[in-house]
């Protein structure tokens, strides 16, 4: 009878061991790796764009884990392209005298027609940026107005302005940015928001007028404390930040216009200047099978890419991050349509904090 008991207990040990053991397998998720994972190149970075030459240290990654991430200061001052115009001088001028803007999926030439005509653009009798018997625009033409032309709450004196910071205001400006060595897949994608202010995907968000990412699903949480989310999708291989979609309806709804110059970047007086759209200015490696060049890297460390390849084709197999996978490239993005005032809309793998 005992030995009956001691085998009996014996047993119920081993099946309730079986039973945690399979619940807790159950509830934990594996990431399925890529065959190929594709390092970050630092010397893919342009040098010209580098305040100090680019470092390797030991970061903390969103889900919790250490590993080595390259730590990049850029002075956020482009040397393979010119920045600016932005805002023409008078609405008898070319589109050589102005930047873009980016409505609906399209871009326009900010130039003097442009600007004449948006009243009728946006269906708004209030727009009036220019002097009518001299057609003379009104722009920001001191770092001052600048600073509270480009302010989220701008004041009604900067009514009917066209929003130009120059160069000049943001010399010294800097910023260090780290970059996963190697990516990370992580268990679920990191997911930007989409805000209801903007025109294309995303919209105001965060202080600053930009999105943060979503926390990602049950069972891949950030670690405690951490509010590192970026806010901007990645960097160019000049060092210019790719920024999160620019809050238009906050800068259109104040009747101020801040136009883009034709690499898609304008200034503010924090960020320095910043990309909100690919044009195919920037540096580029085109690629040997007329896939789409690579422009720049995510902050997760996966490449990012042109949004067609050699033959002007866009990619239709792309996942909710704007990723796909192939063996030369590994995991990568592809931006969107620089119209949409997006890059990516999300991030596959761990960022560091």
């Amino acid at each position: 009878m005992i030995k009956n008991q001691y085998n009996f207990l014996t047993l119920s040990l081993i099946l309730v061991s079986f039973l945690a053991c399979k619940n807790s397998s159950s509830n934990t998720k594996t990431v399925n790796k890529d065959k190929v994972t594709i390092s970050v190149k630092s010397e893919n970075f342009l040098t010209g764009g580098l305040a100090e030459p680019i470092s390797i240290e030991s970061r903390t990654l969103s889900d919790g884990s250490t590993a080595d991430c390259y730590k990049i200061v850029a002075t956020s001052t482009p040397t393979d392209h010119n920045m600016g115009p932005w805002c023409p001088g008078n609405v008898s001028d070319d589109a050589s005298a102005g930047g873009i803007w980016l409505d609906d999926g399209k871009v326009y030439d900010v130039d003097g027609a442009f600007v004449k005509n948006l009243a009728t653009f946006f269906k708004d009798d209030t727009w009036m940026l220019y002097n009518s018997e001299t057609g003379e625009i009104t722009k920001t033409k001191t770092k001052q107005e600048c600073q509270e032309a480009a302010n989220p709450n701008v004041g009604a004196e900067y009514q009917n302005y066209c929003v130009e910071c120059l160069p000049a205001y943001v010399a010294d400006v800097q910023h260090t940015y780290y970059i996963p060595v190697t990516p990370k897949k992580a268990v679920s994608a990191y997911t930007f928001s989409k805000g209801p202010g903007g025109r294309g995907p995303g919209g105001p968000g965060g202080p600053d007028g930009h999105e943060r990412p979503e926390r990602p699903e049950a069972g891949h949480e950030r670690p405690e404390g951490n509010s590192g989310m970026p806010s901007s999708r990645g960097l160019a291989f000049n060092g210019v930040v790719f920024d999160a979609p620019a809050p238009v309806d906050n800068i259109l709804s104040a009747y101020t216009l801040a136009p883009f110059d034709d690499a898609g970047g304008h200034i503010n007086l924090a960020a320095g200047y910043h990309y909100h759209a690919a044009t195919g200015i920037s540096k580029k490696i085109e690629q040997a099978d007329g896939h789409a060049a690579m422009i720049g890297y995510a902050f997760d460390g996966y490449g990012i890419f042109e949004n067609t390849d050699a033959n002007g084709k866009a990619y239709i197999d792309l996942d909710e991050s704007r990723g796909h996978y192939d063996e030369t490239r590994g995991y990568h993005y592809h931006v969107d349509d620089a119209g949409n005032n997006n890059f990516i809309d999300g991030l596959r793998g761990e960022y560091a904090l």
